[in-house]
């Protein structure tokens, strides 16, 4: 199973939206826009964004391709510059998704990414105030640009919460990366469950931005030996569109080991998306805790018991996110 959680996706068509004063003195008539936003009589109507049909047909293309050379698991990126405004902002994937055709054995995600810079150090409107919005979305990214937003991404929206972000994607194709990579970020970071992206459309891009993606990954790989790294597409065309493999052999030239390369486009990337799961539970708790009483009776018993303790924790291991079961009994 091979992941690709960064497709993006061709700029949608805006329509503007005239608001209705109404005439009754101090109430307001609200407008209903995509996405389930709202807007009042004196609030600027947003605009609509509609996907056209020669644009649905080649996201369509796209995701045909993509299914082709191995992938399975889909993410359609929408981005965002600076903040996420409620009052301004619409969920044009809301709209788009139902529009695709059914794939058997392919599952289609919607990501919601945030450009971190300047403006955004002051308030980015991932919080609790937009919670209704960021539900709306299976998975969170951020893409810093300063030295404070990198660091707000790694301490702050890396925690277990509803607005957490899994994902802090890497631009690593600026002419040099516009903070530093501290050791401590980024182990703090990765305690909390997030990974570091890295998209390889730079790697097949210009030739100033493949010298620019060279640099920079080879630089984060160096301080994260390779570990918790989500590798992407990101690709703006179909022609720049690599396989799941070729993508992970790729990733070998910088430097890494290749089950480390492999589990970029697979164990991660899978990981990333049982995580965002969490942000609709309590406490990123993702299943409910049983309790095994040791019977008081023979061996066989004990050792149906042991057999199902055994299951038990084959799950939990192989599914990190569970809790833990722990026996303070031992055999008789």
């Amino acid at each position: 199973m091979f992941f690709d959680l960064n497709v993006l996706l061709p700029t949608p068509t805006a329509l503007t939206l005239s608001s209705t004063q109404s005439h009754k003195k101090g109430k307001q008539r609200q407008k209903a826009l995509p996405g389930g936003q709202s807007t009042t009589a004196n609030s600027p109507a947003p605009p609509a964004l509609v996907f056209s049909l020669a644009q649905v047909a080649a996201i369509e293309a796209r995701i045909d391709i993509l299914v082709q050379l191995g992938y399975t698991v889909l993410a359609l990126t929408q981005c965002v510059q600076s903040k996420v405004d409620s009052r301004t902002h619409v969920d044009w994937l809301q709209g788009l998704v139902p529009r695709l055709r059914k794939r058997q054995g392919v599952a289609i995600l919607k990501r919601l990414t945030v450009l971190l810079d300047e403006d955004s150090d002051k308030g980015n409107g991932v919080n609790a105030q937009n919670d209704t919005l960021l539900s709306q979305y299976d998975i969170l990214s951020l893409q810093p640009t300063t030295q404070t937003s990198f660091s707000q991404a790694c301490l702050t929206h890396s925690t277990p919460s509803p607005q957490t972000s899994h994902i802090i994607s890497m631009p690593v194709t600026l002419p040099r990366l516009p903070f530093h990579l501290k050791h401590t970020l980024i182990r703090t970071a990765l305690k909390n469950g997030a990974v570091f992206e890295v998209a390889y459309a730079g790697a097949v891009g210009a030739e100033t931005e493949r010298r620019n993606w060279w640099g920079g990954a080879r630089e984060l790989m160096r301080v994260t030996k390779g570990k918790g790294v989500l590798l992407s597409g990101g690709t703006s065309e179909d022609r720049e569109v690599r396989a799941p493999r070729d993508a992970a052999n790729l990733v070998t030239l910088l430097g890494i080991p290749q089950n480390l390369s492999h589990a970029a486009v697979t164990q991660t990337a899978k990981s990333v998306v049982l995580r965002a799961q969490s942000r609709k539970t309590y406490r990123a708790v993702l299943s409910e805790p049983r309790l095994i009483v040791q019977p008081s009776g023979g061996t066989w018993e004990w050792r149906n018991l042991r057999h199902n303790s055994l299951h038990l924790s084959n799950q939990c291991s192989s599914q990190p996110h569970l809790n833990t079961l722990r026996h303070s009994s031992s055999p008789p």
